[in-house]
């Protein structure tokens, strides 16, 4: 190999880094993000547009200033974006957490002044990163034949670092590290990548040497389409059309394998980590083949067609094939289950590889393959001049993540909220006629195959009773299950051998009719208080812990913050349906305030103070729920507390219970510690005037109930010294990520 041209190794390994270190800087930025805007699904897709418009921004920039760059002089530009990234890197947690958290997080979300925020906030580090690729394309591409192969090669090896650092985030890098490490080892590998460039750079031969001429265009091939023969317009407005496609099919499979997994932290970076991989499978499949490909508007159309057609057919086999026979086996019973699996609490290999590798490899490993597919067919189709290469790869990739920014903001903040999961991807799949018809214009009606065939997909996809049936087990037809779905949340109420579990996001969380441990959670502290007059919940449930918690006559307020809409609205149609009072007894009450919203974030924001706040039990390994069980938000709650005002919470876990205790260092413990009542004065220890409290329960909470509180109020007694282990924190939730 010359000594002015970068090897192809090297120069392959400092992209693979620099694409894992982007995944990592996402998934841990849009971690402490979230605590500024809530968080859900409204809050990331905010937050994934913000992302997508800064690459984009970058991409366009970037592919403009390396037409006046030659080969060497770009590649010195790569080097300098690379250690810019890694500067602002090791310094974003600073900004974003430390300085910039308390500062927003008073802003109401959704909305656009939280929005812009996030775009203002992200730009300067993804514009960057959005210049890399045009710079490295321009230091690398030298002649028109190889330039699909080479590009191709480039932008696989990228993604695949891309979908290493998307699984590494909540695999390795927030468990070892915690999020604040794992951006420090992200910023740490652009370092690497900064200076590894200039160590290319220096062996590469000085300006005028004869690495920096431009080539000129070749001449092109006898048979088939020549490079450039078909207007640029066409290709941004496809490749755009694609990006919006292929960002909405990622909100649409994250939504379905939410549900199956049953949601825990480790979704988000699996499904990243798959559609990643998929597409980095493609483009270096493509790469080496792409110079045979004669007509690449056709191979670019069919590959779109394709790939929305592979989007459809699991989802129609999911819900058509038997749920007791081949792969659904072992699934269906997994999803009629309240529990969910807890991974590395309860480390199974084989469980962890049916649910975070089998099943979203046969959901959209295909799909994403012909995604990466079309991106050197893409680059065969226009790449006429290594002059103007990375010009050209700029503005395609601003087309195409222009496509995704309006795909994340349309289809989670739209799509989702009107036409829900089933709905959305079968609009997605009827788009893909649009690629169909232009077929149809290029090259005939050998198109209207494809167009008919999406047509018939489209048709084929199952409405959301069927999906959402199959998803939670199959609940027998004769009793009544309901389901609703917004862009906050999938929930249903099905039946089981006590009354109806209501499920969030696929994992159970409590039980209709009341009566479950989340009464006492509710009940226990509103007996403890002297007089609670105003109660704040954070989550609804099925509603057991706050009509629990608002038993006592003095309660005046009840609110209750839940950030999943379709929570009240499946209860509103349950209590319309079945002879379930309490249910009604609690929507109805005059008392009740029901705030959809993140509760976190609403009790940082307000200044409202109250007698009693607690959490609705949530799983220690649910997603999100290191910020419930932090130290950082126990000490919020107990801002909001006025003097001898109480902090109830469950404690599921040793580390919960120390996280509490360092906020709360007076608490008495119920239940053989699993729920724990804090304050920051003494809380008088009085169990006869409790137990007369409680006397006056029955009217308020039911015999049953109330029989339940006696019990347990019987047990109560002062915490002991808390668990000596490690806690809790925002940046670092061991609990959520299953750190031993």
């Amino acid at each position: 190999m010359r000594r002015d041209t970068p090897t192809v190794a090297v120069t392959g390994l400092l992209f693979f880094l620099s694409g894992a270190a982007a995944l990592v800087y996402q998934v841990a930025w849009q971690r402490i993000l979230a605590l500024h805007s809530g968080v859900g699904l409204y809050s990331v897709a905010m937050i994934v547009a913000a992302f997508m418009a800064g690459l984009g921004t970058g991409s366009h920039l970037g592919g403009r200033l390396s037409t006046r760059l030659g080969g060497r002089g770009a590649l010195a530009a790569f080097a300098a974006l690379e250690l810019g990234i890694s500067a602002f890197g090791a310094a974003s947690t600073w900004l974003y957490y430390d300085w910039l958290y308390p500062r927003a997080v008073h802003l109401p979300s959704p909305s656009w002044p939280a929005g812009l925020l996030h775009f203002v906030a992200l730009l300067p580090p993804t514009t960057l990163m959005g210049m890399s690729l045009p710079f490295l394309v321009r230091a690398v591409v030298t002649d028109v034949e190889g330039a699909g192969r080479r590009i191709g090669w480039l932008y696989g090896v990228n993604v695949l670092g891309a979908a290493a650092g998307a699984f590494a985030t909540p695999w390795v890098l927030i468990p070892a590290l915690g999020v604040r490490g794992a951006i420090l080892a992200a910023a740490g590998a652009n370092l690497a990548v900064g200076l590894g460039s200039l160590g290319l750079f220096a062996l590469r031969a000085p300006s005028g040497g004869a690495g920096e001429k431009a080539a000129l265009p070749t001449a092109a091939p006898p048979e088939g389409e020549a490079p450039g023969s078909r207007p640029f317009v066409l290709w941004l407005s496809l490749y755009a059309l694609s990006g919006f496609v292929a960002l909405s099919l990622e909100i649409v499979w994250f939504r379905l394998l939410d549900v199956a997994v049953k949601s825990t932290a480790f979704t988000f970076g699996t499904v990243l980590a798959v559609y990643l991989l998929g597409s980095s499978a493609g483009a270096l499949a493509g790469a080496p083949l792409v110079a045979r490909v004669k007509r690449p508007l056709r191979a670019f159309l069919l590959a779109q067609c394709a790939l929305l057609a592979a989007a459809a057919l699991p989802v129609i086999l999911l819900v058509a094939a038997p749920p007791t026979k081949g792969p659904l086996s072992w699934f269906v019973p997994y999803w009629a289950g309240y529990a969910f699996f807890p991974l590395g609490h309860r480390p199974d290999a084989a469980r962890i590889a049916r649910l975070y590798v089998e099943l979203p490899l046969l959901l959209f490993f295909l799909p994403t393959v012909l995604m990466g597919l079309s991106f050197p067919i893409l680059q065969r189709a226009v790449q006429d001049d290594p002059a103007t290469s990375g010009r050209k790869v700029g503005a395609l990739q601003a087309a195409n993540i222009a496509g995704c920014t309006a795909g994340s903001l349309l289809v989670g903040l739209v799509g989702l909220q009107h036409l829900g999961t089933p709905g959305t991807l079968r609009l997605l799949v009827a788009c893909g006629v649009a690629f169909a018809l232009v077929g149809v214009a290029s090259y005939g009606r050998v198109f209207l195959v494809p167009a008919v065939a999406l047509l018939g997909l489209a048709a084929a996809v199952p409405g959301p009773e069927a999906l959402w049936r199959r998803l939670h087990g199959d609940p027998p037809r004769e009793r009544l299950a309901l389901f609703e779905e917004d862009a906050t949340s999938m929930v249903a109420l099905t039946p089981d051998e006590a009354g109806w579990r209501l499920s969030v996001n696929g994992k159970g969380n409590s039980w209709v009719p009341y009566g479950s441990g989340h009464t006492l959670l509710g009940a226990l502290p509103a007996t403890v208080h002297p007089a609670p007059r105003d109660v704040a919940i954070v989550g609804l449930g099925s509603g057991d812990t706050a009509s629990a918690s608002a038993w006592r006559p003095e309660t005046r307020s009840l609110t209750v913050f839940e950030i999943s809409s379709p929570q009240p609205k499946i209860l509103w149609r349950l209590a319309g349906t079945e002879n379930v009072g309490e249910v009604r007894r609690l929507l109805e009450d005059p008392r009740l305030r029901l705030r959809i919203e993140d509760g976190r974030k609403a009790l940082e924001a307000e200044g409202s103070q109250y007698d009693l706040v607690e959490t609705d039990a949530t799983w220690p390994e649910a997603s999100g729920s290191g910020n419930l069980y932090s130290v950082e938000f126990f000490r919020v709650a107990s801002r909001r507390l006025r003097p001898g005002g109480v902090m109830c919470t469950w404690s599921p876990t040793k580390r919960v219970a120390a996280s509490f205790r360092a906020v709360f260092l007076h608490a008495l413990e119920a239940e053989g510690g699993s729920v724990l009542i804090g304050s920051l004065t003494p809380i008088p220890f009085e169990p006869e005037v409790w137990a007369a409290r409680a006397a006056l329960a029955p009217s308020s909470l039911g015999p049953r109930r109330a029989r339940a509180l006696r019990r347990a109020l019987a047990r109560v007694q002062p915490a002991g010294p808390p668990p000596a282990v490690t806690l809790n924190h925002d940046l670092l939730p061991r609990d959520e990520f299953a750190v031993r």
